[in-house]
């Protein structure tokens, strides 16, 4: 994850380039393995945490039940899935059903790095139990509203002002052309890229204008945006990409978000806004064309096929 703050006053990406291409090496390493409910983005909270790297399976609300030294006609539940705070139990007839889990029963978190911050401004000991205490909630007014918002205990976090909100696409999409540009070399043995994508990378990486990964400043950034611009359609779409999974439908729920904007909340504080400001139809779904034009993408080079 990197931990920044897109003005002059706070840290910038660059500095926390390295913890975020190892939760970018997880992301593109793993697909979240099964559908869940669509998640409606959510208003910004002035609360915040410390930085923690953090696995995607942290986000991942689909889990798999514990395989069992049993077969699958003695346990049903063996291969039935279950979205994040549920479990698997079987009824009457032994047919497998998905019920909340109790919070109790979460395992003991081993140090505050597994705390995470709910959007009702509770720290919460896990996110097994966020999640088990979110599902009993279902189909309540507050059940609807929580959400998980970031990673490490609830703490206070500086409101956004607009000259900060507009300098945070400019250090986005160097952050986002550099973690391809990071994956890319390091993918020799590791299968992070497809083949598709590490042949509009290696463009990239071959391109003598590119500029660095390093502590740029906001004019330069928006000079090599100007003059490099095809360099940044790309990142843009497979961040995307890497998002939409539940399901893949062209649009960012809440809960797609989660993997990105949980981990970078506690350290850039104009993200939760800056994502508000992307859905321009205040449908609380993302479009790819309003993604795109939030990192000033045209319209005319917007491409659903560059999200593979």
């Amino acid at each position: 994850m990197f931990g920044v703050c897109l003005s002059q006053r706070s840290l910038r990406l660059s500095l926390k380039m390295r913890v975020w291409v190892i939760f970018l090496l997880c992301l593109a390493g793993k697909a979240l393995a099964a559908p869940t409910e669509e998640e409606p983005v959510v208003e910004e909270t002035e609360v915040g945490a410390n930085p923690v790297q953090v696995e995607t399976g942290e986000f991942d609300e689909a889990i798999e039940v514990e395989e069992e030294l049993v077969t699958e006609t003695e346990n049903p539940c063996l291969n039935h899935h279950c979205k994040k705070g549920k479990v698997c139990e079987v009824d009457d007839s032994n047919t497998p059903m998905c019920v909340c889990q109790d919070p109790s029963t979460c395992p003991s978190s081993v140090g505050e790095f597994e705390h995470v911050c709910g959007t009702d401004n509770k720290t919460y000991d896990s996110s097994c139990h966020f999640f088990a205490t979110k599902c009993t909630l279902e189909g309540t007014k507050k059940g609807r509203k929580l959400h998980l918002d970031y990673i490490g205990p609830c703490k206070y976090i500086a409101p956004c002002v607009d000259s900060e909100l507009n300098e945070f696409p400019l250090r986005m999409r160097d952050w986002l052309k550099n973690v391809l540009v990071t994956l890319y070399e390091r993918d020799e043995d590791h299968n992070l890229l497809t083949e598709k994508q590490k042949l509009r990378v290696k463009k990239i990486y071959e391109n003598e204008k590119r500029l660095h990964a390093g502590d740029h400043s906001l004019d330069l950034l928006a000079h090599d945006f100007e003059k490099n611009y095809n360099m940044y359609i790309f990142p843009v779409h497979w961040q995307f990409g890497q998002l939409d999974q539940h399901p893949i439908d062209g649009y960012l729920s809440h809960t797609e978000l989660a993997p990105l904007r949980a981990p970078l909340i506690p350290m850039e504080h104009c993200t939760t806004r800056f994502f508000e400001q992307c859905d321009a139809d205040n449908d609380k779904y993302i479009a790819l064309e309003e993604w795109a034009d939030c990192f000033g993408i045209k319209e005319q080079d917007v491409d659903k096929d560059l999200v593979i």
